[in-house]
């Protein structure tokens, strides 16, 4: 059995930003107790003790030294999310997708249809993230229907995830379906969509998931990494240093690989920001 843990960074009205990024760490439950365990002491560590530390690692504010975190020193800061990422490369798959808006809406005007996940970025990472899951674990054994999709508590697109996880339109099976050498694609049947897959996707409250402020940690370090690559105004180092994180994540980093050429797969590779790698 197998634990997926999600967030997100970027919601188009922060500072400016086309940028919107999801990620999720892939944890075997075997494991689960003892990298948990890591990763509280981890931020405990970096969030500190007392009654007026944070509650949670908010990253944005934490690696800009906003609000509570400017007592801490920025060389502390900068190690602090490089060990986070180096914890969550020794013991997790990485699953990302990083959007443009501006690519992604222009997606959804030039996509020609209704699209399950209506215009909502969210949804549609969500979604895409867990098409990705469903394509690599077709091929672990003994694993069939036993991954679970935890997200940061999100009311209002938390339901729609989970209804298309439980009726799951054909319009998806271009993103996980299998062939085998040069043969032909294989048609899904209907009660393979999501079948490796817990049916429903759950939420719990970031602060109660350390694995949670995790992904937010390396959503952030993704999408920092794509702001970058459009901006020129950034501190002294600042380019190297979330490349370098980015080039460490990607190493753990689920891709699609061969894909058969669907709507699906077209709609993404519109949507993606345009240095995002599928």
């Amino acid at each position: 059995m197998k634990f997926a843990y999600f967030d997100e960074s970027g919601d188009g009205g922060d500072g400016g930003s086309d940028v919107f990024v999801m990620a999720g760490l892939l944890i075997d439950a075997f494991k689960l107790r003892k990298y948990t365990a890591e990763f509280d002491q981890l931020l405990r560590d970096l969030l500190g003790k007392d009654q007026n530390s944070p509650r949670e690692l908010k990253t944005k504010a934490f690696i800009n030294g906003k609000k509570k975190w400017s007592r801490v020193e920025a060389s502390r800061r900068k190690e602090g999310l490089r060990n986070i990422c180096d914890l969550a490369v020794s013991c997790s798959k990485i699953f990302a997708i990083g959007f443009s808006f501006t690519n992604f809406y222009s997606a959804v005007g030039k996509a020609g249809e209704e699209l399950p996940f209506g215009r909502e970025p969210w949804v549609a990472a969500a979604i895409f993230i867990g098409a990705l899951i469903q394509k690599k674990m077709q091929k672990e054994k003994k694993n069939k229907g036993l991954t679970v999709l935890i997200f940061d508590d999100n009311k209002m697109f938390l339901p729609k995830v989970s209804n298309l996880l439980y009726t799951t339109p054909a319009w998806f099976d271009g993103l996980y379906q299998q062939r085998r050498g040069n043969k032909n694609w294989t048609p899904v049947k209907p009660e393979n969509r999501f079948d490796q897959i817990i049916n429903s996707a759950f939420a719990m409250k970031a602060e109660h998931s350390s694995l949670i402020q995790v992904s937010d940690a390396v959503s952030y370090v993704y999408r920092r990494h794509l702001e970058l690559m459009d901006e020129d105004e950034c501190w002294e180092g600042e380019k190297e240093y979330y490349q370098t994180l980015a080039i460490k994540l990607d190493k753990k980093r689920e891709y699609l690989g061969r894909t058969p050429r669907m709507s699906s797969f077209e709609f993404y590779d519109r949507a993606k920001h345009d240095s995002w790698r599928l």
